[in-house]
């Protein structure tokens, strides 16, 4: 029979038995360090393991009593399934016995048991009085009606029922999913002869294998997975739920610290701001103040950060809101991840809460549509926190990576989601290469936009054929991708609202239209460059000519262009379409005989000066009708 991996947490007043309570269940003393015998208390964290009798292996996390040392109960119970709260019979419930039990409410622990110790040294009249507190302090916690064991490490009072409760409390705990993105945040580092570095915690979530590629965050240091252990054995698999050490390949012990993060590339975001619901205990001594500096301890980490309280001024005790957190060095988190806050001086626990958004941007305060993303972050379902995300970015939409860093989902849960979504329309994939999408009504805004500039565009150029994609893409969002421009650009073509001709959009009912004067003045301009023939007038000739102002010439001039009357040859020189059509036929002609032609033969054929002749030559090379070589032309293939 198998068994979950599960992880006992222990919590309490210092020198409440919580150490020796372990060494009498495992043989194991968690009291590491030198500094901790002398001193006789728990400073950093203690990790044990025993085999309950049912067979289940039960990983056991010790966590530091004393007030100076929450920060490592907080790093104790990331990944915590039960606590066992531990009292002293001989002093009852004490300030960081409650404190403790707070921050197991405030991080969500859901199931544990109380173990009354040192029950050898209380008559038993006492001990009935302390189990009354005990079970009065634990109203409207979790632990309300959890089983309360009393227990001696001196003479094994009670250890048999201690290991049974236990193993029914394990049997109900349920097994961790192996997907979701493995994370193990770190809370021991150091080195082993012959292996290198090695980092241990418990592994939240997902799935790690030897061999692989991990990143430690949040300062990206990439490694390989050389070897894992649970437990002091050997695995080629670690899954979430166990105590397990990394052998990391390519990192020194020395750039490694506790706090942070293994998890595999590309698969957290390192940031200096978070968004969060923040619940302020009601034990608070008094108010959170907006800018106050705080501690935030999150999974093994501690940061210090200032919180933007976006509700209100301040939050009083047992009111709650949401926040954005500016920190002052980086974390990687994911949302859903838990944490408590705590002052500096005097030192107490505020509160704690869940984090919604991992990279904001700032926020305004008081502002109706930021408080009501966050409430779609913290309340919504996948589909609405999609659809956040992809409306967070309005027109650049966000690529498949990109939505896995901010996410707490792995690779294929997202890419269901995603394509649940596409299914219903909502959103679409316009960039199969880098994975990107959209949200479908964020490209409506965008296509009735398009539409809109072209539409202001024809009326004040009504003579004009159509705006140029480049300076039509100019007057869009900024953070638009080319490539999505394009995908809307060829939808709407499709749709037969636009057309697209070479360089140039238009609506597709756009129509150039003239005037009276405007139509007889295009025929008179035509007149005079069929008359023209290979020797056109120049710009001036014509004004003069039609009686007309260079900028009415310079409107008159692309209309004709487009109509397929002239051709624009090059800047400020046309000519009549007809003897462009005549030239190339001669031209086609004498290189089909003669191979090649010259400068000098090609002025003979034209009948016209140096002038007009050798623009023709690079406009006939421009449009692939001849290929230049050396001094002559030649009849390009296919021509």
């Amino acid at each position: 029979m198998s068994f979950a991996p599960v992880i006992l947490g222990t919590a309490g007043h210092i020198d409440h038995g919580k150490s020796a309570l372990i060494k009498s269940l495992t043989g194991i003393d968690p009291d590491r360090l030198k500094e901790e015998k002398l001193r006789g208390i728990t400073i950093e964290l203690g990790f044990a393991y025993l085999t309950l009798p049912t067979g289940q292996r039960l990983g056991i996390v010790d966590v530091p009593g004393h007030e100076r040392f929450v920060r490592h109960m907080v790093a104790g119970a990331t990944g915590m399934d039960l606590v066992a709260l531990v009292i002293a019979a001989d002093e009852g419930v004490m300030p960081q016995t409650r404190e403790h039990l707070e921050i197991c409410q405030l991080l969500q622990v859901k199931k544990g048991l109380v173990v009354l110790t040192k029950v050898d040294l209380a008559e038993p009249d006492w001990l009935e009085l302390v189990e009354e507190e005990v079970r009065e302090a634990l109203k409207s916690t979790f632990l309300e009606g959890a089983p309360l064991v009393r227990f001696s490490a001196v003479t094994g009072e009670g250890k048999e029922n201690l290991l049974a409760t236990l193993a029914e409390l394990a049997a109900l705990v349920p097994p961790k999913p192996p997907t979701g993105i493995f994370r193990l945040p770190i809370d021991r580092v150091f080195t082993i002869k012959g292996f290198g570095t090695v980092v241990t915690g418990t592994a939240i979530s997902g799935r790690l294998g030897v061999g692989e590629a991990g990143v430690v965050y949040p300062q990206g240091f990439k490694a390989r997975v050389r070897g894992l252990q649970v437990h002091g054995v050997a695995v080629e698999e670690a899954v979430a739920g166990n105590r397990t050490a990394v052998n990391l390949q390519g990192l020194e012990k020395e750039e490694l610290e506790r706090g942070m993060v293994v998890a595999p590339p590309g698969a957290l975001i390192s940031s200096r701001r978070l968004d969060a619901f923040l619940e302020i205990l009601p034990s608070a001594p008094r108010p959170l103040k907006h800018r106050q500096a705080v501690r935030l301890h999150t999974g093994t980490s501690e940061r210090v950060s200032m919180p933007l309280i976006l509700t209100a001024d301040e939050l009083p005790p047992g009111a709650s809101g949401y926040v954005q957190f500016f920190l002052r060095d980086a974390l990687a988190l994911k949302p859903g991840d838990r944490f408590v806050i705590r002052s500096f001086s005097p030192a107490f626990t505020w509160g704690g809460g869940v984090i919604l958004h991992v990279n904001p941007g700032r926020h305004k305060r008081f502002q109706e549509g930021v408080l009501a993303g966050l409430e779609t972050l913290r309340q919504g379902s996948y589909e609405d926190q999609l659809r956040f995300y992809l409306m967070e970015t309005g027109a650049a939409g966000r690529s498949q990576a990109e939505m896995g860093a901010l996410l707490p989902w792995d690779a294929a849960e997202l890419g269901s989601r995603l394509a649940h979504l596409t299914a219903q329309g909502q959103i679409f994939l316009y960039d199969q290469e880098n994975q990107r999408y959209l949200l479908t009504a964020t490209a409506k805004e965008l296509e009735q936009q398009i539409l809109q500039h072209l539409a202001a565009y024809h009326r004040q150029h009504p003579l004009k054929p159509g705006l140029s994609k480049e300076e039509l893409r100019r007057k869009l969002p900024a953070q638009m991708e080319v490539r999505l421009f394009n995908y809307l650009l060829a939808a709407l073509v499709q749709k037969k609202q636009v057309a697209l001709e070479k360089d140039l959009v238009r609506l597709a009912t756009h129509r150039v239209t003239l005037a009276g004067d405007q139509e007889d003045l295009v025929n008179r301009l035509a007149a005079l460059y069929r008359q023209g023939q290979l020797s056109p007038p120049t710009l001036k000739e014509v004004e003069a000519a039609l009686g007309i102002s260079s900028a009415q010439l310079k409107q008159l001039l692309p209309v004709l262009v487009n109509q397929g009357g002239l051709v624009k040859v090059k800047e400020d020189l046309y000519f009549h379409q007809e003897a462009i059509s005549h030239l190339k036929s001669a031209l086609v002609d004498f290189l089909k005989k003669n191979k090649e032609i010259t400068v000098i033969q090609f002025k003979d054929l034209t009948q016209t000066s140096r002038k007009f002749s050798i623009p023709l030559l690079e406009y006939f090379d421009t449009t692939r009708v001849t290929v230049r070589v050396g001094e002559t032309r030649r009849l390009r293939e296919g021509v």
